[in-house]
């Protein structure tokens, strides 16, 4: 085990946990869009029903996150790798270009997603160099689409979902235990 003294092999280290890639999008209170793509996306709670994303503090984004109460998180399918670029880059419309329509809040919510979650800030928490913000999910929509993947510092894709497995409930001769789930 290394002891963390290097943040680039640190993140290196956690580029071994694939993730989803997602876009994070809200509308300020002066009616402004704005968004960004993020890979910090977790689940937090299924009743009630909560998520959770990262935001780094140096983000151009983290002021306005700041002043609103409520976003959409996009999880990006297969072939949306042009939209987590467009969202990646700065001093550009982000939204040019991109098909959105309104939800709740007027937010802006990208159409053909493998799932869109609409939230309300619930919570906002010191993180290091990051803000972490749990939002209570007040409506989803999810595809059968494939996700778009972040793996190792790459986008990697398309992801195929496996068939679901058979389990076998029954004694096997084998030194495993099957896990127990809480």
């Amino acid at each position: 085990m290394s002891a963390v003294h290097d943040p680039k092999q640190f993140r290196g280290a956690l580029g071994a946990f694939a993730t989803g890639i997602t876009v994070v999008t809200a509308r300020s209170p002066n009616g402004q869009d704005f968004g960004l793509t993020a890979t910090s996306f977790n689940s937090v709670s299924l009743d009630p029903p909560m998520i959770l994303w990262s935001l780094d503090r140096g983000s151009s984004n983290a002021e306005a996150f700041s002043k609103v109460d409520a976003f959409a998180i996009h999880v990006l399918a297969a072939d949306q790798e042009h939209i987590c670029k467009q969202f990646s880059t700065k001093g550009i419309d982000r939204f040019a270009g991109i098909d959105c329509t309104r939800g709740q809040a007027g937010m802006p919510l990208i159409t053909d997603c493998a799932a869109v979650f609409e939230c309300r800030i619930a919570h906002r928490y010191d993180g290091g160099d990051h803000i972490i913000i749990v939002g209570e999910v007040l409506s989803y929509v999810a595809t059968h689409k494939s996700p778009l993947i972040f793996y190792r510092g790459k986008i990697c894709g398309p992801f195929q979902a496996a068939e679901p497995a058979v389990i076998n409930r029954s004694p096997a001769p084998s030194r495993f235990q099957e896990p127990a789930y809480a």
